[in-house]
């Protein structure tokens, strides 16, 4: 299955939510830690805002290493919740709310105050 996009350029902010994420759940991956904010912001009921997102850090990922053996199914989760949310699933459109959802849900993440360590997280997915 074709993947939404091919690599990703985080802005600098997500990648200095994503060092605080990793100081506190001791997760060095940044694409394990990228696939839980991205599957959190698919969680959240709303779509993600439109905003500008710059690709202003070093941070880049691609699409095989952020996914790993769960691409295809992404993938799908990505394009239903686009579909839903009634935004159509072109590759354009997926690019774009890949890197909505992707950034949105590290934001989530860094900005839980309930988030110390990685049993916080594994008990926050528990608890949807």
């Amino acid at each position: 299955m074709e993947p939404p996009v091919d690599r990703i350029r985080l802005s600098q902010t997500a990648k200095d939510q994503l060092t605080k994420l990793k100081r506190y759940t001791k997760i060095e991956q940044w694409n394990i830690l990228c696939r839980w904010a991205f599957c959190r912001s698919l969680a959240e009921p709303s779509i993600p805002s439109p905003v500008p997102i710059p690709a202003d850090s070093n941070v880049e990922i691609t699409w095989g290493v952020f996914s790993g053996e769960l691409s295809d199914i992404l993938t799908i989760a990505l394009k239903q919740r686009s579909y839903n949310d009634g935004l159509g699933t072109d590759k354009e459109t997926l690019a774009r709310q890949f890197r909505l959802h992707l950034h949105r849900g590290i934001g989530y993440l860094a900005g839980d105050p309930k988030l110390k360590s990685i049993e916080d997280l594994i008990a926050m997915s528990l608890k949807s």
